[in-house]
C-alpha cells in the first residue's frame, strides 16, 4: 500500500509491518492520552510482545499491517493496530456465517483485515489519535485508510471489533458506511461507591448475597488460600507456573492455546505493575491462578487454570477475588472476558459490546447489513431480560 498524502494539513497515511518500528513513547502518546483511562492492551509494550513473542505474527495468522498518520516533519498523530488475517481465530466476534455464505457464492472470504487487539474482548479506542487540532482529520484518514487496504490486497472485509460507542457511531456513518454490530459482556461496575465487598454484598437481594458468600466459603473450605502477586513481586517461577494453567485451559478451550511462553516473560519484563496473577494456593503451592490486567480505571480478567478442580474456585479467583483487588485499588469496574451468563448472579452486569464491519462484495454487504440489524435488535431484547434478572436489591425491596 503506497504512501498517501493530505495536502491540505501535510499529513501522510502509512502502512508499517512491525509494531517495533513505532517508538514506544510516540505510540503511547496516541494510545493512551493523558486525559483517557489506561488501557494496558493498548500500550506499545503489550503489542510488541505479540509480535516479538510469535503469538500475533503471519506465520499464526495474524500479519501485522498497522496504520499510522504523520505530520511533515514525522510526528505520529494516529495509528491503529490492523492485521491481515487468514482465519477466523482469536476475535470473540464471530464471523463464520459471512464466511460461509461468501465462499458458497464462489467468493473468498480470506484474506480479511481485523483491526482489533489480537485474542482481547476488551472494549478500547481503536482508532489511536493524538489530542490535537488535527484529531477528526487524522481520525478520518484512519477509517478511510483501512478502506483502501482493503481494495488494495483485495481482502474481502475489514472488522472493527471491540469498539468504543463514540468510534461505532463515527464508522458506522453515512460517509464511512460501516456497518454496526453488537454482542453482550458482564462486567462488575462500582457504581455506587462501594469500598469493601461487603458494601457490595449488602446491595444484594437477600438469597443471591447469602449464594455469594456460601460459594466463597466452599471454594476455600478445604484449605486453599489466596495470593496477589503484582509489579517487581512477579517472577518467572510465576509464569512458568501460570503457564502450565494457561496451557491446560487453551488445549481444552481451543486446541492450541494462542500465546506463546515468550510473551508472558517480556510483559513481566516491560509492564509489570499493569499484571495481576491471583493465585488459589494449597501448603504453599499454586493449583489454580488467573492473569489479569490493571488499567486507570478498569481491571480486566483474561485467562485462568487448575491443576485441581474445586467447587466455585473459579467463581472465587477470576471474579469474586478481582472484586475485591478492584476495591482494593478504586477501580471503578471489572470486565472478567468474553461471554459466561453465569457472571451474572455473580454481581457481574449485561454490557453492550461494539464492532463494526465493511464488506467488498456488494452483495455480501446487502445480506450482512440485514442480518446484524436482525442481530441488533435480539441483542438489545436479550440485554433487557438479563437486566430484569439483576441479582440486585430492587428499589423496594426491605431487608
Amino acid at each position: 500500500m503506497p504512501d498517501t498524502a493530505d495536502t491540505t494539513a501535510k499529513l501522510r497515511l502509512k502502512l508499517i509491518h512491525d509494531m517495533n518500528a513505532f517508538p514506544a513513547e510516540a505510540w503511547n502518546a496516541c494510545a493512551n492520552p493523558a486525559e483517557s483511562a489506561f488501557n494496558p492492551f493498548l500500550a506499545h509494550e503489550f503489542l510488541v510482545a505479540l509480535e516479538q513473542s510469535g503469538s500475533a505474527t503471519a506465520e499464526t495468522g495474524w500479519a501485522p499491517a498497522h496504520l499510522a498518520v504523520e505530520a511533515d516533519d514525522g510526528e505520529l498523530l494516529g495509528a491503529a493496530t490492523a492485521y491481515v488475517k487468514s482465519h477466523s481465530q482469536g476475535e470473540y466476534v464471530f464471523d463464520h456465517a459471512f464466511a460461509d455464505a461468501l465462499e458458497r457464492a464462489g467468493g473468498r472470504y480470506y484474506p480479511k483485515i481485523q483491526v482489533s487487539v489480537p485474542f482481547t474482548p476488551a472494549t478500547g479506542q481503536r482508532l489511536l489519535v493524538k489530542p490535537g487540532p488535527h484529531a477528526e482529520q487524522v481520525r478520518l484518514m484512519l477509517a478511510q485508510g483501512l478502506i483502501g487496504l482493503m481494495r488494495t490486497i483485495e481482502a474481502s472485509s475489514v472488522h472493527v471489533t471491540f469498539t468504543t460507542e463514540d468510534e461505532q457511531a463515527f464508522l458506522a456513518s453515512s460517509e464511512l458506511g460501516f456497518l454496526a454490530r453488537s454482542d453482550i459482556q458482564f462486567h462488575w461496575e462500582n457504581d455506587e461507591g462501594w469500598a469493601t465487598f461487603d458494601d457490595f454484598l449488602a446491595s444484594l437481594a437477600s438469597r443471591k448475597r447469602k449464594n455469594v458468600k456460601r460459594e466463597r466459603r466452599d471454594a476455600l473450605a478445604d484449605g486453599l488460600t489466596v495470593q496477589w502477586v503484582t509489579g517487581a513481586d512477579i517472577t518467572e517461577t510465576h509464569w512458568d507456573v501460570f503457564w502450565e494453567f494457561y496451557q491446560d485451559t487453551g488445549a481444552r478451550k481451543w486446541g492450541t492455546p494462542y500465546l506463546r511462553r515468550e510473551f508472558f516473560s517480556q510483559i513481566g519484563q516491560s509492564m509489570p505493575e499493569s499484571i495481576l496473577l491471583i493465585f488459589a494456593m494449597r501448603d504453599g503451592h499454586p493449583i489454580a491462578g488467573a492473569l489479569n490486567f490493571i488499567g486507570g480505571d478498569t481491571l480486566f480478567g483474561r485467562y485462568w487454570g487448575c491443576t485441581e478442580e474445586h467447587a466455585f474456585l473459579h467463581f472465587e479467583v477470576c471474579y469474586y477475588q478481582a472484586v475485591d483487588f478492584a476495591l482494593s485499588r478504586g477501580l471503578k469496574r471489572v470486565e472478567a472476558g468474553a461471554q459466561g451468563g453465569h457472571k451474572l448472579a455473580r454481581g457481574y452486569r449485561p454490557v453492550i459490546t461494539r464492532s463494526v464491519h465493511a464488506f467488498a462484495h456488494p452483495g455480501l454487504e446487502r445480506a450482512a447489513a440485514d442480518y446484524l440489524k436482525r442481530e441488533r435488535r435480539q441483542i438489545e431484547f436479550a440485554r433487557e431480560e438479563l437486566d430484569a434478572e439483576s441479582p440486585y436489591k430492587s428499589a423496594n425491596e426491605d431487608e
